[in-house]
């Protein structure tokens, strides 16, 4: 792969859009950003997940192709990458929609690669089809869930990617599994022990030594649905995946908020709690969403949700702004672990 070329080449090379206002670049069909991973970001965190391979003698590198999101598809020994890590303007269009960039840093990006590879090494080995893998992690063939109660405190699986990801389906649990196996100095030896997923590490540790040094009897540069073959806009793109994320939540807050706010005539010069919260909004948010692994989006659905309760219900501050905002963080992120283990959970396919 070639390096230290980027964006800014890729803008010389006729990227038209780059200097479009969002609400113009919203217009533009995906099929026409003309965009590659070749000379980007991607390429050199693709190439460090890839020498990470062959460290432990892997004989497997995937192929890789944008798309609208990340994903592995069944059977094809390759992986979609997301289209807005092919350059720094959409990354800030995605930031500006979702309000997060999913892998947008090195470290996360390096966690979802891992991931994906461990799907589609499953697929290149045919692991699946494997007995024993099947005892360990479960068969493939249980359906995916669109929802999931995650467990925090068990014991049985791997944290890798959030929220207790290798919680939701068995194939999900065999990827987040191998990206824990393959990440440098992760320790899980240490980490896990006294566990069942320790034991499932133990068998990945067998699995992959197995197949080291072996060619995949798998090799295809299949893809599926590709960037240059998706005919929506980006606008009609991010109207979709805000409904996907962005859960309804009905105005059942008010015991919790009126604990910590009121409307009581002693309080009524005090700070109104919805222009609080939203003043505070942006970093409760991101605190948040790092305790609970939880899309931004969604808690920011959750904290629109409360915003325009206080002030319907005329509260405000009864303490003092720090302890206020301690406390609220705490009221915010009780309620989106509630949300979690409700079983309301959307799983990210």
């Amino acid at each position: 792969m070639t390096t230290g070329r980027g964006a800014a080449q890729q803008s010389r090379e006729g990227l038209w859009w780059v200097d479009l206002s969002d609400e113009e670049l919203l217009q533009v069909r995906m099929c026409d950003l003309n965009l590659s991973i070749q000379g980007t970001v991607l390429e050199a965190r693709i190439a460090r997940v890839h020498q990470e391979l062959a460290e432990r003698r892997l004989l497997f590198a995937p192929h890789y192709w944008l798309a609208d999101e990340w994903f592995c598809p069944d059977g094809i020994p390759g992986i979609a990458v997301p289209f807005y890590l092919a350059h720094p303007r959409l990354e800030r269009l995605e930031k500006s929609q979702l309000l997060e960039v999913e892998g947008g840093d090195e470290a996360w990006c390096l966690k979802i690669l891992r991931h994906e590879i461990g799907h589609a090494i499953e697929n290149a080995f045919r692991l699946r089809l494997k007995k024993q893998r099947r005892k360990v992690f479960g068969r493939s063939s249980v359906p995916y869930p669109e929802y999931y109660s995650p467990r925090p405190y068990s014991k049985s699986f791997v944290l890798h990617l959030d929220p207790w990801y290798a919680q939701s389906h068995p194939d999900e649990d065999f990827a987040e599994t191998f990206a824990v196996w393959l990440t440098p100095n992760s320790q899980w030896r240490e980490r896990y022990r006294g566990g069942k997923a320790l034991k499932k590490l133990e068998y990945m540790d067998q699995l992959m030594g197995d197949i080291a040094g072996k060619t995949p009897p798998v090799s295809n540069n299949k893809t599926l649905d590709p960037l240059d073959g998706i005919t929506k806009t980006l606008g009609e793109h991010y109207e979709y995946r805000r409904r996907k994320y962005g859960h309804e939540h009905p105005s059942f807050y008010d015991k919790d908020l009126r604990f910590l706010f009121s409307d009581r005539p002693e309080f009524s010069k005090n700070p109104l709690a919805g222009s609080f919260i939203r003043r505070k909004q942006r970093n409760i948010r991101a605190v948040v969403s790092r305790w609970t692994g939880t899309y931004q989006y969604t808690i920011d659905k959750v904290l629109e949700a409360m915003i325009v309760r206080c002030s319907e219900l005329g509260l405000r501050l009864m303490l003092s702004e720090e302890d206020t905002l301690k406390q609220f963080t705490v009221l915010l992120t009780v309620q989106t672990m509630n949300y979690l283990h409700s079983g309301r959970h959307r799983v990210a396919l």
